[in-house]
């Protein structure tokens, strides 16, 4: 068997041999390593490449290698979910570099980083001012987690003492021209209304490449043809601007009748209807 031959079988081989571990470890070794895990990773790919392309190799021998590897492996993720003095030796502890507002020198020195190295993984967290931060710490896995100080903390609907309702997971109901009945099912949606919203945009179903509805209820969509610009939705503006002239006629109505009962009665449901309009504002604005 020519060498070349032998080598893409070898290759194929430990493709299928490679995946399969990865699946049996899981996918925290792909979102992020530990120690031990890094060096494992590092022993797999080497010991891999080795048998791939020598040729002499056994190949039953990598696989051996790789087999207990990944059982060594397996085995230190199930002790470290176990024993937390194990999962600091293997995997590393984190380390607090900002501690109300004041930077840890020690710490820096200890982990081997420098002021620049700080300002770099600050900066990665959209952070250009070391005064702005309460507290960071560095994870195990190399990753700076940063919390501001309270003053430089974006303002949230709590903040504002506005209850919020629970946000749903936008559904994609079409792709690539093709309609997804089940997401459009988990919308609470139908295809006649689909077909409608479409209509309102102007676009035919062959011509949307995605479409998605979000929690409520509005149709955003994306066209094959990048040059071809389509409305915003309106649903929400039309709401907003249905209620506010509903409430402006109730106190037309109030200004206009003659009868202390209806003109009472215009009134309360007027000043209902506002309160109802400054709580929907956060949703129904633009």
């Amino acid at each position: 068997m020519p060498d070349w031959i032998e080598v893409a079988l070898r290759a194929l081989l430990y493709i299928a041999v490679l995946f399969l571990m990865t699946k049996f470890l899981g996918s925290k070794q792909i979102s992020q390593l530990s120690f031990f895990e890094y060096i494992s990773g590092i022993t797999i790919g080497s010991v891999a490449a080795e048998v791939i392309t020598g040729v002499d190799a056994k190949i039953m021998h990598g696989i051996i290698v790789l087999i207990i590897f990944g059982v060594v492996t397996f085995g230190v993720d199930v002790l470290s979910l176990k024993s937390k003095k194990f999962r600091d030796i293997a995997e590393g502890k984190s380390t607090v570099f900002i501690k109300d507002g004041k930077v840890m020198e020690d710490s820096l020195k200890k982990k081997f980083y420098s002021i620049d190295d700080l300002n770099t993984l600050l900066r990665k967290k959209n952070v250009f001012k070391m005064a702005d931060v309460e507290f960071a710490v560095l994870e195990p896995n190399g990753e700076l987690n940063v919390l501001l100080k309270k003053e430089n903390q974006p303002i949230t609907l709590k903040d504002l003492d506005i209850k919020a309702g629970n946000e749903k997971a936008p559904q994609t109901v079409i792709m690539d021209g093709k309609i997804i009945n089940n997401a459009l099912t988990e919308a609470n949606k139908n295809q006649q209304w689909l077909d409608t919203e479409l209509g309102k945009l102007g676009v035919m179903l062959d011509n949307v490449f995605m479409a998605q509805v979000d929690s409520y209820g509005q149709l955003t969509i994306d066209v094959y043809d990048d040059k071809l610009k389509i409305p915003s939705p309106q649903q929400k503006p039309l709401l907003m601007s249905s209620l506010k002239k509903c409430q402006a006629d109730l106190e037309s109505f109030s200004l206009q009748t003659d009868s202390e009962e209806a003109k009472k009665l215009y009134t309360e449901n007027a000043e209902k209807l506002q309160n109802a309009i400054e709580l929907l504002t956060p949703y129904l604005k633009g």
